[in-house]
């Protein structure tokens, strides 16, 4: 097998995580962080809204990490981002960062509000 090395040429790759922070585009955000490709900062968690909503119309998909483990969110949440016109995934925050970063590289639209571990 033989394996490529990603770059991320305009866009904000999340780089690594660990217990309550985010390493995103070398910078570290503590606790829960919103991403997308034109950048990253710090999320308040499922009653939130308003940087997921800020992404109407540049993201077609939010991955919504739930911690280290997947949980539902809210449904008032979801109705929200879907009301907006996104696509909402739930999955652990483990894999809603290796999702984004694989999705970013293929220059989708896409963006991550993500729970710490």
């Amino acid at each position: 097998m033989q394996l490529h090395e990603i770059t991320f040429t305009e866009a904000t790759p999340i780089d690594g995580y660990g217990p309550g922070f985010f390493r995103i585009a070398g910078q570290i955000i503590e606790g829960a962080a919103c991403v997308a490709a034109e950048g990253a900062g710090p999320w308040g968690g499922f009653q939130d809204t308003g940087p997921l909503l800020a992404l109407r119309g540049e993201v077609d998909v939010i991955f919504i990490g739930t911690g280290a483990e997947i949980a539902h969110i809210p449904a008032p949440l979801r109705a929200a981002l879907e009301e907006a016109g996104m696509g909402v995934e739930i999955m652990s925050s483990p894999a809603a960062c290796r999702t984004y970063n694989v999705l970013l590289s293929e220059g989708r639209r896409v963006a991550a509000a993500i729970l710490p571990v």
